[in-house]
């Protein structure tokens, strides 16, 4: 006679198990997705005002900002009054057109000290507010001065600083001649004096 073999009973979970794993399985699974906060005409909306401020905005203040950065080392070659600003102001400007790579040599130029400009003029400053402008490679050349120079003594004696100028020269000739004759005719009596008594002059 076979002795009879029982089955060992599985434990089984509790229902409070069950629920509790339901729970994180359904905690677990995505929820649904929403494009915006927005739909339907606050979404098209919305989004006109966006793409509009996008396309017009948007380049305005980043082409502003590019150039204000653009233009920073010929601010600072003014501030620190540099002779060569004509130079560095040239260079931002072909830095445009290649791409902003001549940039950082022009940003270097501003803060450098110009050496071989100082062995040159003996100053590596520059008044440009005297000029009003930057000092041209005419200018350093001297050709620039010649020529206004000549260009003032060819130009008509119609201009007012000109004029007042000149008449302050003519006064000042006509002074000269005032007490030139002044001295002659003081010293003349006494010269003439000395000449007919030779004697008085030798005692």
């Amino acid at each position: 006679m076979k002795p009879t073999v029982h089955p060992t009973p599985r434990p089984t979970l509790p229902l409070r198990a069950w629920s509790l794993l339901l729970l994180a399985c359904a905690a677990a699974l995505p929820p649904p997705a929403h494009a915006s906060l927005l739909s339907g005409d606050a979404l098209d909306t919305a989004a006109n005002v966006i793409s509009w401020f996008a396309l017009l905005i948007v380049p305005v203040v980043l082409i502003t900002v590019f150039w204000m950065v653009h233009i920073l080392p010929e601010k600072i070659a003014e501030k620190r009054r540099h002779p060569q600003l004509a130079a560095i102001k040239t260079l931002c400007l072909l830095s445009l057109f290649f791409g902003g790579l001549l940039w950082p040599i022009a940003w270097l130029w501003a803060y450098t000290k110009p050496v071989l400009h100082k062995m040159a003029y003996g100053t590596d400053v520059d008044d440009h507010e005297e000029h009003g402008e930057a000092l041209t490679p005419l200018h350093d050349a001297g050709i620039e001065r010649h020529h206004h120079e000549h260009a003032a003594v060819a130009a008509p004696a119609t201009a007012p600083a000109r004029d007042a100028r000149q008449d302050e020269v003519d006064a000042l000739q006509r002074r000269i001649q005032s007490l030139e004759m002044a001295l002659a005719m003081a010293t003349g009596p006494a010269r003439a004096g000395d000449a007919k008594d030779p004697g008085k002059a030798g005692e």
